[in-house]
């Protein structure tokens, strides 16, 4: 029997970097700066200057992260904030967290990312009702690929819409020759560990091009403290950004140019071998993915399950991103309006993700596409 591949394989990664792993980690231990020491503010200004951007915060979870930049706009009851329909719950929990309803979106069908043209239509829906105050966007950079900025910043500036950037999934990537970072008025990204930049841990940062949001966000992921830690200048949380996993990425951080490389390299891959069987992914108009997700299209959800079956009988792990979008969800269904998302409830219930990270060798590849060439013969 062939050997189990991995879904994610951050053991062979810790390996391959084991030496500056360790000594980033014993330098924070012989320092013993555990709460915002001065690794995190070196990860902050080599952050800020990879994305092109002037400011970086670094927080404690790409969902804090998120929580802070509405928290800077005074997010709360009465407002409305879009967001895409399909991607991860922490998108939309955090407007419910600060008594805000959010308002799901449809995505277009071949890229995944949120629909402008349904988006303009939620917001004239939300106007007109009048019960409501259009407050925010969350656009989110979906599997890797970006979303459609132009047209989402058109969109904010026609209606005076705060655009925030949801870049959990997508770090790394490139939108019409620029990192992401610097599309919307602030930019989150999350360092979970199976993200494309990921510590061995929660941690998340925030990117902005404004003074005066970076000295807002510093102050509100430090409980709202001032220039003392006992001058308390508003409502914040503790979001503060471990000193530890700031070490772990920047040991990581001299290679993630070239894991996005051969993330580039394995969707390139499939891409040429599974194109005439199934859907592979859209590749989003002048941008670069960073692969953080390869999901291709089946036909139904008897097809998916049984495509997802013959590779777990090979040892070859899938997953579903997303079953369920967002609005049909126990925790926001009530929140919905009822509007029928025809597209993402059609993608959830055909697509299928399959293996893609920097350790996965060209010989796995191969068995991963054998094994789904095999079933759709």
């Amino acid at each position: 029997m062939n050997d189990p591949i991995l879904f994610l394989d951050l053991n062979k990664q810790q390996v391959r970097i084991g030496k500056i792993l360790k000594d980033r980690i014993d330098k924070v231990f012989s320092h013993g700066k555990f709460i915002l020491g001065p690794e995190v503010q070196e990860l902050e200004d080599r952050l800020a200057e990879y994305v092109g951007v002037s400011y970086c915060i670094g927080v404690s979870s790409g969902t804090d992260a998120i929580q802070i930049a509405l928290m800077g706009e005074n997010v709360g009851r009465g407002d409305a904030v879009f967001l895409p329909a399909f991607t991860y719950t922490a998108t939309a929990e955090v407007p419910l967290l600060l008594g805000a309803t959010p308002i799901f979106v449809d995505i277009n069908p071949e890229t995944f990312q949120i629909d402008p043209i349904n988006l303009k239509s939620a917001i004239d829906k939300v106007k007109k009702e009048n019960k409501l105050k259009p407050k925010a966007i969350i656009g989110v950079d979906l599997f890797g690929q970006p979303a459609p900025w132009n047209e989402l910043c058109q969109i904010a500036n026609d209606e005076n819409l705060f655009l925030l950037d949801d870049c959990a999934q997508s770090f790394g990537g490139q939108y019409h020759g620029k990192k992401l970072g610097s599309q919307a008025d602030a930019t989150i990204t999350s360092f979970f560990p199976s993200k494309p930049f990921g510590a061995y841990g929660d941690g998340g940062a925030i990117f902005t091009n404004s003074l005066e949001k970076f000295e807002l966000y510093r102050s509100l992921r430090s409980h709202g403290e001032g220039q003392t830690r006992y001058q308390v200048l508003r409502t914040g949380i503790n979001g503060r950004l471990d000193t530890i996993q700031a070490a772990i990425l920047l040991a990581k951080f001299g290679y993630l140019e070239e894991e996005l490389v051969r993330r580039e390299e394995i969707a390139t891959l499939y891409d040429a071998a599974l194109l005439s069987c199934v859907k592979i992914p859209a590749r989003v108009l002048n941008s670069k993915s960073a692969w953080a997700i390869y999901s291709i299209l089946l036909s139904d959800e008897a097809e998916r399950k049984f495509v997802q079956d013959t590779l777990k009988a090979e040892n070859i792990p899938s997953a579903i991103y997303y079953p369920l979008p967002l609005h049909l969800q126990p925790a926001y269904h009530s929140y919905h309006d009822g509007t029928y998302l025809s597209v993402s409830e059609e993608v959830s219930k055909r697509i299928l993700a399959l293996p893609i990270h920097p350790e996965l060798s060209n010989a796995q590849v191969n068995r991963v596409i054998q094994a789904v060439l095999k079933v759709k013969k």
